[in-house]
């Protein structure tokens, strides 16, 4: 209410309040943190301006680099410093060499670096290909870095979407309010009661995979389908939907991923925010498409495989990242169904699906070795699963309601009555209420 009392003030100080909320909620975390946010919104929002006010390419070059450096430089010690050195060591010992281990160090890992990272270096690069002016207002630019409901995990948000609406006069609006309640609740449907009854089932399969049949391991890959996925997905609803609750509008980081008909086609709609980062700011200015067959198949393996290593300090993500550049290549250039062929999106929704789900399994995997080792068991094992199917009836209630709102969700919000939509609120508010009795886990994207 108080936000909403300021909006027949001066903006900057409703901007002022969201940014002082977005730093307490950081900091309640780790307030030592807070300096490292500080340091890339200074830097950027300084030399974005030196940008715009030099008339020579060196020098742009040369703030961009400085920009880049700072910036990836502190996600790379404090994210992959421990990576790269075991990495090295690892390397070094196998030729028969012996090297002194002691040189890692005890690095905590800044909850969400990687995204407001990133964020903020959209916003330098967008001047600095002249997409965007810089702005004046350091408030404004703050808080469009630290802005609270996606500080952690996304949407990782674009200078060019969000800071004008930060500039502007917000006021209350019941319809968006309620829309933003409507995603909230939906968000916590999603994680509390899918995603948290997902992962006790996937973590005891995962733990000890070779004291399982395959039908079992096989049911752990696909409950860890749906539990990532209604995992992040939730975390972007609650967050998509407090900034409505605001008066803002964040970007759509999903667009129903498993009904994808090939591996491009996912990723237009898994993560959709990272996903047109790396197209704006790494294939495209590689050249795109419109390039040699050699140089494209470069520039998508750059891009998978920077994917992988964005998501986390290990050579499993690294190998899931080139996993889905291979499933990529092999579509595009080696499965190709006639174009009158009846069956051929269902089928290539099917495939997609499973290699997608296939793939999860060196995400979720603490080691190549170790992910590759399920899959074996998987399928020279294979029998009837022996274990409750439970966590089916979880997939079954998220499958029911994506297919409903992927077909058109407009037509079936007009079509459902005002008393139906508040009975469904209340039904999912009272699964809520019973799951967070449970004991709760944190959101998994919270660890990248």
């Amino acid at each position: 209410m108080f936000y909403w009392s300021l909006a027949n003030k001066k903006l900057i100080y409703q901007n002022t309040l969201l940014l002082i909320a977005s730093y307490f909620f950081y900091g309640w975390w780790d307030y030592r943190f807070l300096t490292l946010i500080f340091i890339s919104t200074l830097v950027d929002f300084f030399i974005a301006k030196g940008i715009h006010l030099t008339q020579k390419t060196s020098q742009k070059k040369l703030l961009l680099s400085f920009s880049l450096i700072i910036n990836l430089g502190m996600l790379g010690f404090f994210k992959y410093y421990n990576f790269f050195i075991d990495s090295w060591i690892n390397l070094v010992q196998g030729l028969g060499y012996q090297v002194n281990s002691t040189k890692t160090l005890s690095i905590i890992l800044p909850v969400g670096i990687s995204f407001y990272t990133f964020q903020t270096l959209s916003y330098t690069l967008d001047v600095y290909y002249k997409r965007l002016n810089p702005k004046n207002s350091f408030i404004n630019f703050a808080t469009f870095v630290s802005l609270f409901p996606q500080l952690v995990a996304g949407p990782i948000e674009r200078a060019k979407n969000l800071i004008p609406q930060i500039e502007k006069a917000r006021s209350f609006s019941k319809e968006k309010f309620s829309e933003g309640i409507n995603l909230i609740i939906w968000g916590l449907f999603k994680k509390v009661v899918i995603a948290d009854s997902l992962a006790p089932l996937v973590d005891k399969i995962f733990l000890n995979p070779s004291l399982y049949d395959g039908g079992t391991l096989l049911l752990g890959i696909f409950y860890f389908t749906f539990q990532i996925y209604c995992d992040f997905s939730g975390y972007s609803d609650i967050a998509i939907g407090t900034a409505k609750c605001l008066g803002l509008d964040f970007m759509t980081n999903f667009n129903y991923p498993y009904f994808a008909k090939n591996i491009g086609d996912f990723w237009r709609r898994w993560h959709i925010s990272l996903s047109s980062w790396f197209r704006d700011y790494v294939f495209i200015p590689l050249g795109g498409s419109k390039v040699s067959t050699a140089l494209f198949v470069r520039n998508i393996l750059v891009v998978f495989l920077i994917s992988g290593l964005w998501h986390g300090a290990n050579w499993t993500f690294v190998f899931w990242g080139l996993s889905h550049s291979l499933i990529y290549f092999i579509t595009r250039y080696f499965i190709i169904f006639p174009q009158t062929f009846k069956y051929k999106e269902n089928i290539s929704m099917t495939l997609t699906f499973l290699a997608v789900m296939f793939a999860w399994v060196f995400f979720r995997s603490p080691s190549i070795t170790f992910a590759f080792d399920y899959l074996f068991d998987l399928f020279t094992r294979f029998a009837i699963p022996q274990t409750p199917l439970k966590g089916l009836f979880y997939v079954a209630i998220l499958l029911f309601f994506d297919f409903c709102f992927s077909a058109n969700p407009q037509k079936i919000f007009e079509s459902i009555s005002p008393y139906k939509k508040q009975i469904i609120l209340v039904i999912m508010l009272s699964f809520i209420w019973v799951h967070f009795s449970e004991t709760p886990k944190n959101f998994i994207y919270f660890q990248f």
